[in-house]
This record gives structure tokens, sequence and C-alpha cells, in this order.
């Protein structure tokens, strides 16, 4: 990604100041002075933390980029790429690039797990409502059905710069690796724009760039299930990418039944096998993000052992009675809460 992006109109009022940070995906460490960029895209919190000297511009083009690839990836903006394949009727759409690489990674990571990773899940997700200022209610059973029948990645058909859904009841959702994308092309942009030492926070999708002003790790933490907003656990990081997929923040209980986001490509109902979570650490916010879904698709088990089995990649998974598995690489926490 070079210095230079696309000029698209801004989403909402950005605060950038001089400020002091307690920061990431939970407060951790002292406070430490940063120029920081505050927004909503994505249908998460945004927030980046520069360290080194830097420019208006380079702050504006950080959110030019988020509101590009928001844009761009949205399910529900008309415009965007996901948009019109999802209401192409089955008819070839042309896209961006960044597009069909992002939908060729969903489809290696649908047959990577065969299937229990599948973006066409949007068929069973728009059923759902998670969002916790409306009246959660389930979806009728037989709606949940009919709309299984049309989630299947194999339905995606990429040719070239353009995309073809040939079943035209299926529906696209990129959720589960977009954040980590946009994550790793604003890391490019900092870069190529001289920044050594930043955060980028995208709602669970942290990368570490660099150190702190004095040189030392970042401490970053991560969130403790209902914990409202603590961490479980504290790391030293420098120079890459903590990305958690979790049930606790997009979820509602009807009686004693939790139900959460991530969905059973099986059954259309939330998937069950005792997990909270699911953090991932390595270079690629990308990757991150796709092995954070998908081993919490996995489960415990089968999850770790595709961590142990994929290089540059380590797994910490939180357990629905708190305990912590780790794989042999993750790195010691500074402190647990």
């Amino acid at each position: 990604m070079s210095g230079s992006i696309p000029c698209i109109s801004h989403k909402l009022p950005i605060m950038i100041s001089l400020i002091c940070l307690s920061f990431l995906i939970s407060s951790c460490a002292p406070a430490a002075k940063a120029t920081t960029v505050e927004g909503f895209f994505f249908d998460t919190f945004v927030s980046i933390a520069i360290y080194d000297p830097c420019s208006s511009d380079i702050t504006d083009g950080c959110i030019e980029l988020c509101s590009y690839y928001d844009d761009l990836f949205s399910k529900s903006v008309p415009e965007s790429d996901i948009y019109r394949i999802n209401h192409s009727g089955g008819t070839p759409v042309s896209v961006s690039e960044d597009t069909v690489f992002l939908l060729s990674e969903t489809v290696r990571y649908a047959g990577l797990t065969d299937g229990k990773i599948d973006p066409t899940i949007e068929t069973v997700v728009s059923l759902w409502n998670f969002h916790p200022s409306e009246t959660p209610e389930l979806p009728d059973e037989a709606e949940i059905a009919s709309a299984l029948t049309h989630v299947d990645y194999r339905n995606i058909v990429i040719t070239g710069s353009t995309v073809t859904l040939t079943d035209p009841e299926s529906s696209l959702d990129l959720a589960f690796l977009a954040k980590g994308y946009i994550a790793d092309r604003l890391k490019e942009y900092l870069l190529a724009n001289g920044i050594q030492n930043a955060i980028i926070n995208l709602g669970g999708n942290t990368v570490v760039l660099g150190s702190k002003p004095d040189n030392e790790p970042f401490t970053v933490g991560v969130e403790k299930p209902f914990g409202d907003g603590a961490p479980i656990a504290c790391f030293a990081l420098t120079d890459c990418s903590l990305v958690t997929s979790g049930v606790y923040h997009r979820c509602f209980y009807d009686g004693d039944t939790l139900y959460h986001h991530i969905l059973d490509t099986a059954t259309g109902y939330p998937v069950e096998n005792h997990l909270y979570s699911v953090s991932i650490l390595g270079e690629s916010s990308l990757t991150c993000d796709a092995l954070s879904t998908t081993c919490f698709v996995l489960g415990p088990e089968e999850g770790m052992k595709l961590i142990e089995a994929t290089d540059g990649v380590e797994a910490m998974f939180i357990m629905d009675d708190d305990s912590i598995r780790y794989s042999g690489g993750f790195p010691e926490p500074l402190s647990k809460y």
C-alpha cells in the first residue's frame, strides 16, 4: 500500500489529539503519549495510536482507509462489492482486487475446515439479532433450515476480477477476516509514511507496530469474557498481531441458554464447544483473524492441533469456566486477573 489512497468522505467526526493513553484490548499498562485517531467503522470502535511524530495528512489518511474499506466490504452499502454480489441474482459482478483476494482467502479457509467456516453463512446470520439495544428473539426453526440450504462456499466462483454466486439465494459475510485484512493495510500505510511505532485496534483485532517510546514492548491485554472490559491476562508484545474471537459482546440469553454470533454452519445455531474466546498471535492480522474464528468453530482440541501444525502462530483458548489453554509458544502472561 502506497502513501496515497482514494479520497473518501468521512463517516463520523474524528477525534485526533495528544492524550495520555492506557490502551488496547483491555487497559493493562501505564499511560504513554500518543497521537490517536478514533472512529466507528466495521461495526466496531476503531483506535489508532501513533507514537512517532506525524502530520494531519497521515492521521486523515488512516480515516480515509477505514472509510474506503468499510464501504467496499459492507453488506448494507448499495455501492459496495459485497452488497452488489449479494444482490446480483447469480449474475457475474466485477469487483476490486481487494475483494477478490479476501474472497479467495475465505474460500481457502472454508475448504480447510470442510465448510465449518463458510462466507455464505450470511443467509443464516440475517435471521439472528445479536445487537444488545434491540429485543432479541430466536429465529424460526423452519427459516433457519431453509436458509441453510443456501450455505455452501462452493457456490462462489471467482474468475479474474469477476465473482459469481451460482446459487442466487446465497449471500456473503466476510466478517471473520475482513478486519484482519484492513488492519494489515493500515499497517502498510503507516510504514509507507515513515511511522515505525503505533498500535492499531479494530475492536479485538490489534496490530502492534514497533515499541513504546522507551523502546519497551507494548503491554496488551486479552479481555476477560463477561468481565466488563477487564483483562484476564496481559502480554509484552512488539511487531505482531493479536486477534480475539469471542462470544461475549454479540450475544443474548434466553432463559439459561447463551446465544452468540459465531454460528454452526451445520445447524444454523451458535457453536457449542465450551469456548468463550480464542486469541491468535502472529505476524499477519488477516491470518490471526481467520484462525481465531476457525479455531473457535473447530473447538479447543482440533483448533489447538491446527495451531501446533501451523508455523508462525500461537493460540490462547479461554474456556467457559475461565480456564486458559495456551499453545506451546505463546508468551508467558505478565499478569492474570
